[in-house]
Order: structure tokens, then C-alpha cells, then sequence
């Protein structure tokens, strides 16, 4: 008899002590959305829905032995990252994944926490950009990340599009820009599509929830879950951004702790 194998998805990020984002809500949502799901621990943060109280970095060769670990035995059809707090760890991080070969990989370059705590060393910014953006198949900054990342202000959905090209690294990286920091009633996210040059619209209507804790790492962590089912990577992104949109409003009748909760990642799975 044949055996079965799992899409295999790696997520390289922090540890969220209160389970709304980082590695425990990669694990979630890479579970939820059919796929096997391993991981590296780059930081140990201290944190609940009320914000972040204070980050404890995994020395690098213990990051660097993580990665490894899962790389040599179980492999990876896709690997998602999530936060890098120093410049030391990006470099880390990219010599690793450069080593293996990874394939499939989803960056999200989380920079700032849901309730403002900065979560990266500026000198990380200029590794992130020319370490391990070259490496990555799709990039998921939120407004705030492209920001600094490109250099430049946001005033509108009308800047997406073109703050997108300017991201993609000449046109060899493909982003999904996520539009949830502006004010508009309804969201469209805007993804540029590097393989094919062309722009995907993503829209969804805001919901009035608190709980939205974790949605990039939920985002990209689906996305990168698609990719190691063999999805075509538009139609990864269109499934990714369904899954979110779907957990944010089935989370946001729940009640977890006292500010911005976590959404609700197996709602696929309620009886």
C-alpha cells in the first residue's frame, strides 16, 4: 500500500504566550487549512490581549539547529516566517534556508505588535530587505511594514498597487500589501503577482471586532499552507484571504481576555 504524505509547512517565528499570533497561531491556522505543521522558535515573547510585556531571544544556533532539524528529516513544501527580531537572526535565518533549498517561502515582515509594541531592531530592516526578501516567493507586509520597508507614506488605497511593484524586488518577488490599516469600509487588499505581472484586488467588508490579534501571522501562515498543497499562487492568496476573512468574523462574538482577543481559527470545524 502506498503511503500518505502531509503538506509540510515550517514556520520560522516568535512564541505568543497567549496563543492569538506568532508560532501557536501559525500552528492553528496551518492545521486548520489541511497541512502538516513544524517550527523554530525565534523568541520567546511575554504577552496577552492586553500587548506585549517583553521579548527573550532564542540564542541563533539554537534557532539555526531548529531549522535544520526539520529540514534534514521531516522537509518542508513551503516555510513561512514570521518575527526576526535582530539582524543577526535574519542572517541566520537566510544562510539556513539558503542551505536547504527551501522553495515556497511566504515572508511576513512583522515589525510591530497589534497593540504597538516594536518587535524588530532597526538594523534588522536592511538584513530583512536584502537577506531574505531576494529568498521569499511572496511577501505580506500590512501598511505600517511597506511603509518603512519602501520608504514612503501610505495615504490611500489608490498608493497600493504601485507601493506593491515597488516592493517586489524588480518584479522577482511577488506581495500581498494588506490594506486593513486604512479607513475605508470596505478592505481591498491589493496582490501583485511577480510570475505574471499582474494585480489581484482582494476585497472584504471591515468587521467591528476587537478580536483581530494575529491576523497577518494567520494570513501568511494559510497562504503558506496553500502553497505546500500545490495551489496555483493566485488562487492560494484568494483561498488564504477567505480563511482569514471567515475566521475574523466568526472570532468576534468571543470573549478572551480583556483586549484584542485572537480569531477564530478552526471555525471551519464547529459543529
Amino acid at each position: 500500500m502506498k503511503m500518505k504524505t502531509y503538506p509540510r509547512v515550517l514556520t520560522i517565528a516568535g512564541s505568543d504566550s497567549g496563543g492569538g499570533a506568532g508560532i501557536q497561531a501559525d500552528i492553528k491556522s496551518i492545521s486548520a487549512t489541511g497541512s502538516y505543521a513544524a517550527s523554530a522558535i525565534t523568541a520567546v515573547t511575554v504577552q496577552n490581549t492586553l500587548g506585549v510585556e517583553s521579548v527573550f531571544p532564542v540564542p541563533v544556533e539554537v534557532i539555526e539547529a531548529q531549522i535544520d532539524a526539520v529540514l534534514s528529516d521531516i522537509g518542508a513544501d513551503a516555510v513561512k516566517i514570521g518575527m526576526l527580531h535582530s539582524a543577526e537572526v535574519v542572517r541566520t535565518v537566510a544562510s539556513s534556508l539558503r542551505r536547504h533549498s527551501v522553495r515556497n517561502l511566504v515572508l511576513d515582515p512583522v515589525m510591530v505588535s497589534t497593540s504597538g509594541h516594536r518587535l524588530i531592531e532597526d538594523t534588522a530592516v536592511e538584513a530583512l530587505v536584502t537577506e531574505l526578501l531576494p529568498l521569499a516567493r511572496v511577501i505580506t507586509p500590512n501598511i505600517p511594514e511597506a511603509e518603512v520597508l519602501a520608504g514612503e507614506a501610505i495615504g490611500s488605497k489608490e498608493d497600493l498597487p504601485r507601493i506593491a511593484r515597488k516592493l517586489s524586488q524588480g518584479g522577482r518577488v511577488s506581495v500581498l500589501l494588506k490594506a486593513g490599516h486604512l479607513q475605508d469600509d470596505v478592505l481591498v487588499d491589493v496582490f501583485y503577482n511577480a510570475g505574471t505581472d499582474s494585480f489581484l484586488e482582494l476585497a472584504s467588508p471591515r468587521v467591528d471586532s476587537v478580536n483581530t490579534h494575529g491576523t497577518g501571522c494567520t494570513l501568511s501562515s494559510a497562504l503558506a499552507s496553500f502553497l505546500a498543497q500545490g495551489l496555483a499562487l493566485d488562487d492560494a492568496v484568494k483561498a488564504a484571504k477567505d480563511y482569514v476573512a471567515g475566521a475574523i468574523v466568526s472570532g468576534a462574538d468571543y470573549r478572551i481576555g480583556g483586549g484584542h482577543g485572537p480569531v477564530d481559527h478552526f471555525f471551519k470545524m464547529h459543529i
